[in-house]
């Protein structure tokens, strides 16, 4: 049974000043996710998406309205939430048990006990015999694996995961989405998307949040009743898929898929968040 706590985000607003002007970012956000629910976020550039994962995950505390895990309204960040971003944002100097271990710096875990705890996750994500390794030695998705262990090492309730393999060639991402599914089935828990691509979303998601921008709305949740293993290319997963891409018409192709590494300039520096996730 899943550990998660329910998650619930009420009367959501956001909102940014820009040169002395208001910019509402995000706009009356409902949205609950049950324990151990995977949900996969969709949406044309500018929408909010990965604001709304900045506020679960803690970083921002600004905003109007609930975000509620448990009952409890989330107050900055937490062992509890961890998260994966494009970037692996992976120290070069560090190996790569060094680096997961840093996931493990505010655990009240003996010595020995975060030993076994790094072994444990770096043979979650299937990199066992690369614990000595550094991060030039990897290639892009190995990187990604390594950051998910590190998010994953603190047993988070919930991980939440900005286009984490955005930048990835295609056979590499459909076979680390693969992978998430196997640990999301493995560890037992939430897990909240934020992608681009659709046919990724249907993939992993029990359900999709389709939202729209400027401000950020939720458009739609698309319900994926298909069980796992999903066939892509079989009737249903494409029906499926049809019916979240239609939630886009009107929208200009440009829109929906938003660049690589756009999102930079809008994170937190790193001692912001690499240490508390």
């Amino acid at each position: 049974m899943a550990h998660a706590g329910t998650l619930r985000i009420q009367a959501l607003n956001k909102q940014y000043e820009v040169k002395g002007e208001v910019l509402p970012v995000l706009q009356n956000i409902d949205l609950t996710i049950a324990p151990g629910e995977f949900v996969s976020i969709v949406g044309s550039s500018g929408c909010g998406k990965s604001t709304l994962l900045r506020l679960i995950i803690g970083l921002e505390g600004d905003y109007q309205g609930d975000i509620l895990l448990d009952g409890q309204r989330i107050t900055g960040t937490s062992l509890n939430r961890g998260i994966v971003f494009q970037e692996h944002r992976l120290f070069p100097w560090l190996t790569v048990e060094k680096n997961v271990a840093l996931g493990l710096l505010n655990s009240n875990l003996t010595e020995g006990q975060r030993r076994e705890t790094v072994r444990e996750h770096i043979a979650l994500v299937g990199l066992n015999g690369f614990e000595t390794a550094y991060p030039h030695q990897l290639s892009g998705g190995m990187s990604q694996r390594v950051a998910i262990a590190r998010a994953l090492v603190n047993r988070p309730d919930i991980l939440l995961l900005d286009e984490p393999f955005g930048a990835l060639d295609a056979m590499t991402r459909a076979h680390l989405q693969q992978e998430l599914l196997r640990i999301w089935r493995q560890e037992n828990i939430t897990m909240i998307l934020v992608t681009h691509d659709v046919e990724e979303a249907v993939y992993l998601g029990d359900k999709v949040v389709v939202m729209e921008p400027r401000p950020g709305r939720i458009r739609r949740t698309v319900p994926v009743g298909l069980a796992h293993p999903r066939e892509r290319t079989s009737y249903a997963f494409t029906a499926v898929k049809d019916d979240v891409l239609k939630e886009f018409a009107g929208h200009p192709a440009a829109e929906l898929a938003e660049p690589p590494l756009k999102r930079d300039a809008e994170l937190a520096p790193a001692t912001q968040w690499q240490f508390a996730i």
